[in-house]
């Protein structure tokens, strides 16, 4: 529990939440930028107003105080009552006796009282005090003398004081809200057409046509825009070329490979050079075969529901027609993906094959495979794996990247490949099309095992 505690703790203050994303640093940015802003137009008001204000509030203290003394004065004791009287009713001002057992509080604590009282003292003696409380009553008193007798008069509060530091930090709250919600709206419409632009991309990734993205807005933005929209134009005529280039290619070769064959047939050759040749020429023909699959796209718009279940019993049902092979299949029903349902059953044949050719267990020429697909995960993130494993003998832990790539066969199985070395990057490339992971890793107990992590539909 501690740990989970300081976990958000710990991501918050390393500051790493901010490469999430443009838009949170963009925004805080421009917090930052607004809130030194807001603390220098404080700071600067503050500085301007001070004197202003201490002239201002030390007038009208000095004035109240030398008319309410005038006022008693020269008023008749008789009248002294209903003059008292009327100052409170009708200014606020309350004249009291200062006695010697007065319980007084110290003056207001801010940045204006040593000025205020400076001022004032100067203009109505030394002796002058001050008290933001007297016998429990709060107010802004301020103590005269009529001949010997000394009084207390009180002001209220709001008379002479200005912003105080609570409605100071209101009124910057209110600001700093109102400029956060600017820096949020000014963030996201920065970040909204890299946003529209990296989704696009993602698209195009998968093998999807985006939608053309607008060319409108910032000069900047039009022509990242405008060039995405020319590349896709271009890449999708590539496309294009290469299907027709494909299809010339398939015609081509393999019409002299068919027509070798018939002649194979017909020529008086002995038995073992004839199978010889039709060896090579089946080799050549699964070549071909290997280059057309591996530049063949696999377009999304061509993704159906697929039952990856009954394909994989399929799959392996007519693998165990094979006399070299023994298949062990765990395939849980109704588990269903999204994709192009020949080029799924292209993958998992050619995994098995792979492990068919170079898994066979030690001191046999049999291979035992496994085949397994379950289902993980639960509603929005269920996720379907499939595993298929051999038994044989594995490849070394640092050549295992190896085997995806291009026209690579590792070292253990030069001598009986017969193929371009295109089995397994071709799964990689198709598998890449239709969103999934493919991880690669040595099993327990020997033999190579390939997982496949697709997401599940309903």
């Amino acid at each position: 529990m501690k740990l989970s505690a300081t976990l958000p703790l710990r991501y918050l203050f390393n500051f790493s939440w901010l490469k999430s994303g443009l838009f949170w640093r963009t925004f805080v940015l421009l917090g930052a930028l607004t809130t030194m802003s807001m603390s220098a137009w404080v700071g600067m008001i503050s500085i301007v107003q001070h004197e202003p204000q201490v002239q201002q509030i030390s007038a009208q203290v000095i004035s109240v105080v030398t008319i309410t003394h005038a006022a008693l004065t020269h008023s008749a004791p008789e009248l002294r009552r209903e003059l008292l009287f009327d100052l409170v009713s009708n200014e606020g001002i309350r004249v009291f006796p200062l006695e010697e057992d007065d319980k007084v509080a110290p003056p207001p604590d801010n940045a204006l009282m040593p000025d205020i009282a400076a001022l004032v003292r100067a203009k109505l003696g030394a002796d002058t005090r001050f008290s933001s409380e007297v016998n429990g009553v709060a107010g802004f008193w301020v103590s005269f003398k009529i001949d010997d007798d000394q009084y207390w008069l009180m002001l209220e509060r709001n008379r002479i004081r200005g912003l105080t530091g609570i409605q100071w930090l209101g009124w910057a709250s209110v600001v700093s809200m109102l400029s956060l919600l600017g820096a949020a709206l000014i963030s996201s419409l920065i970040n909204r057409p890299l946003a529209r632009l990296t989704a696009a991309t993602r698209a195009f990734a998968q093998g999807k046509r985006p939608a053309r993205l607008p060319e409108k807005g910032p000069r900047e933005i039009r022509e990242a825009n405008r060039s995405f929209n020319q590349m896709v134009d271009e890449l999708q005529q590539v496309e294009s070329d290469r299907a027709v280039i494909l299809a010339g290619i398939s015609h081509d070769l393999r019409t002299p490979l068919a027509r070798m064959q018939l002649e194979v047939e017909m020529a008086n050759l002995s038995p073992e050079a004839r199978d010889g040749i039709q060896s090579d020429i089946g080799q050549m023909d699964a070549i071909i075969g290997q280059f057309l699959d591996y530049a063949k796209p696999t377009e999304a718009s061509s993704f159906i529901n697929v039952d990856i279940s009954a394909l994989l019993q399929d799959t392996v049902r007519e693998a165990e027609r094979l006399p070299d092979v023994r298949m062990h299949a765990e395939i849980t029903e109704r588990a269903h993906v999204m994709g192009n349902a020949t080029d799924l059953r292209r993958v998992i044949n050619n995994l098995i094959e792979n492990a068919r050719r170079y898994g066979k267990t030690a001191g046999t020429d049999i291979t035992e495979i496994d085949v397994r697909c379950s289902l993980k995960g639960m509603h929005l993130a269920k996720r379907v794996v499939i595993e298929v494993a051999d038994h044989g003998s594995g490849v070394p832990d640092d050549q295992i990247e190896n085997l995806l790539k291009p026209f690579t066969r590792l070292d253990a199985a030069r001598g009986q490949a017969n193929g371009a070395g295109l089995g397994l990057a071709i799964v990689e490339r198709v598998l890449q099309r239709h969103g999934a992971e493919l991880h690669v890793r040595n099993r327990d107990g020997g033999g190579l095992e390939f997982q496949i992590t697709m997401r599940a539909i309903a």
